[in-house]
């Protein structure tokens, strides 16, 4: 990368460097760190929007704070990439999201910078208040920074927080980055009260006044006292804060560096739960990114002078784009289905649906506890809900699935899209658990196809089952199976033969079919795609145990309480003793890389799959 425009970044290698500038070189850096910014994610690919809307706040809290020993908790991590250049890591971001390059969120074991490792959204002010509570408790005098994204804190578990920390009235910080917009578009009512406050003529006249007002005050306390009248008009936008215990100020211009600087250092000498409410533009200063935040939020490597990225190579669809197109197929069909998503429309492929049947979609935002009580509810009324949602973040309504959708046997569909390893996102984003965490769960069907055509017949298989069900499908395209428009149901629980073999039985479910159909050819082994993690197909096992000598299991999901744990448990009621090897996940958090080079490093891959059955049978 070209450095010979950074005349102040290139100076910066931790925060303390910030702090030894002046005042009046702060909008130079911000934009050098926004140049820089655009430089190295053009290079490497990954999130881009999100931090480049960030960046006068990032310079302005590393000026304002002593970090590390104030900790700055960034939600999700999507926009902290410009914390990552002034926190040690400007010279391998060009790595970031690469096997072992640096991560693309906060990480605790990457940097003391990064006081808490995210992932998932919504998490922020729960963590920085914790850390408050328990420096208090310590009798420490740190400074606890919350940076929460409008998306973001459409989640419960932020409200939470928020209501918890007004109660005890903690020494916090939040800050509200509004710029509205997450991934996909805001939704709600939170949403739309920002939205209303920030197109009134109340807002525009009072960010003007609040610029001139704040940059003077001595204190925030203090100018409310002597003018309440003037800061009740100022607080108006705020009133719901307040009303849960915060101090409220806001909103004030977020690429205003100045700005931000001043008022920060006035809300350090402030104690108690203080709420910034900041203004900021998704894709501040590339113009592209600014007329498309949305496109840009995580982008492949490009050419930061042309105004469009790359475009994907044609070929065939993703199995993201096998769900949209039977959603809108089998909605066509029966107009009692209803989709949900929780602010992943485009992620989880629901675009097409989003428009085409607009009454019948609903984005419930980042809430996935709500999105499955939702679909619960619904179903006690004879719809077909569709919860369209990544593996990973399932986990989140885990309580629900069972409490409000499996107890009462209800005809829920589970579409869970990124199952097994993801690749760049790394840890926080694999889903590595919903076998185990699914099948454990009574009244629960769990498929996973081994391609496309099938995923789309599993989801008719689905939505016609009478109770709750789940289809996993990872990220990415499949092998390439054509796909047939009719919308088809398969038999429940029943496996199929690929391939007829003697001696060793491969038993592989989703997108393990296709490496060990390779490894069965060149070991002669019979291949089975199992489709059903629950139910098993037992009566398919018990007679491939009888005929074969080895048993091989192989799931793109954790050993623990996987498929290959419900078979042993299969054998093992009925007596059977056989060689038997399971092969999966390892146990430990997989990190990031691409998802071939994951598949590979996990032994998930023909290659690795062979090796171990070779080892195995030795």
């Amino acid at each position: 990368m070209d450095k010979s425009n950074y005349q102040l970044l290139d100076g910066i290698t931790y925060p303390a460097d910030v702090r030894r500038l002046k005042r009046g070189q702060l909008k130079t850096l911000s934009k050098e760190l926004r140049e820089y910014l655009t430089q190295s994610v053009s290079i490497s690919g990954g999130h881009f929007s999100a931090g480049l809307g960030t960046v006068e706040l990032t310079v302005a809290l590393h000026y304002v704070f002593d970090t590390p020993n104030d900790q700055l908790v960034w939600d999700v991590g999507h926009q902290a990439y410009p914390h990552k250049i002034l926190t040690g890591r400007k010279d391998r971001m060009t790595s970031i999201r690469t096997r072992d390059g640096i991560c693309a969120f906060p990480s605790r074991a990457e940097s003391e910078y990064d006081a808490f490792g995210v992932g998932h959204s919504s998490t922020s002010i729960s963590a920085a208040l914790g850390m408050a509570i328990a420096s208090e408790l310590k009798g420490e005098h740190k400074h606890m920074v919350a940076i929460i994204g409008d998306g973001s804190i459409t989640g419960g578990m932020a409200f939470e927080a928020l209501n918890h920390a007004g109660a005890i009235d903690a020494n916090l910080l939040v800050i509200l980055n509004d710029n509205d917009m997450s991934i996909s578009p805001n939704v709600g009512a939170m949403n739309n009260y920002l939205t209303k406050i920030l197109s009134s003529k109340l807002y525009s006249s009072v960010r003007e006044e609040s610029k001139k007002v704040l940059s003077l005050m001595p204190s925030v306390w203090e100018l409310a006292r002597r003018t309440e009248e003037h800061m009740k008009g100022m607080i108006v936008p705020g009133t719901l804060f307040e009303e849960l215990g915060f101090n409220y100020i806001g909103p004030i211009d977020g690429h205003d560096v100045d700005m931000l600087v001043e008022t920060l250092e006035n809300l350090k000498h402030i104690s108690g739960p203080r709420f910034l409410h900041i203004v900021t533009k998704k894709g501040k200063g590339y113009a592209p990114a600014e007329k498309d935040p949305l496109a840009y939020h995580g982008v492949p490597a490009f050419d930061p002078t042309q105004d469009n990225l790359p475009k994907s190579k044609a070929g065939a669809p993703t199995y993201t784009e096998v769900f949209g197109d039977w959603l809108c197929d089998m909605a066509a069909q029966d107009e009692r289905l209803l989709g949900i998503t929780p602010a992943m429309r485009e992620g989880s492929g629901l675009v097409k649906f989003s428009t085409q049947f607009p009454k019948r979609y609903f984005d419930v935002a980042i809430a996935e506890q709500h999105a499955v009580t939702l679909a619960a509810g619904q179903a006690c009324q004879g719809a077909k809900p569709v919860v369209a949602i990544y593996s990973t973040f399932l986990q989140r309504g885990y309580d629900q699935l069972i409490h409000d959708v499996a107890i009462q046997n209800l005809d829920v569909l589970f579409a869970l899209d990124r199952a097994g390893l993801v690749g760049p996102d790394g840890p926080t984003h694999a889903g590595s658990f919903d076998y185990s965490y699914l099948s454990c769960i009574p009244n629960m069907l769990i498929m996973a196809p081994a391609d496309e055509n099938e995923c789309r017949q599993m989801l008719t298989t689905g939505f016609q089952y009478p109770g709750p069900a789940s289809v996993r499908y990872p990220r990415g395209k499949g092998p390439g199976a054509a796909v047939d428009k009719a919308l088809t149901a398969l038999p429940i629980g029943k496996g199929e033969i690929k391939r007829q073999g003697e001696n060793i039985v491969i038993l592989a479910w989703g997108s393990m079919v296709t490496p060990s159909e390779q490894v069965g050819n060149k070991l002669n082994a019979t291949v089975v795609n199992m489709r059903y993690i629950k139910p098993l197909d037992e009566e398919l096992i018990l007679k491939l145990a009888q005929t074969h000598e080895i048993l091989v299991t192989v799931e793109e999901n954790v050993l623990s309480g996987g498929a290959g744990s419900a078979v042993n448990t299969l054998l093992h009621k009925h007596k059977i003793l056989k060689h038997t090897l399971n092969i999966g996940l390892p146990d430990c958090f997989v990190e990031q890389g691409s998802r071939e080079e994951l598949l590979n490093l996990c032994g998930l891959d023909s290659k690795g799959i062979l090796a171990q059955i070779k080892a195995f049978t030795a």
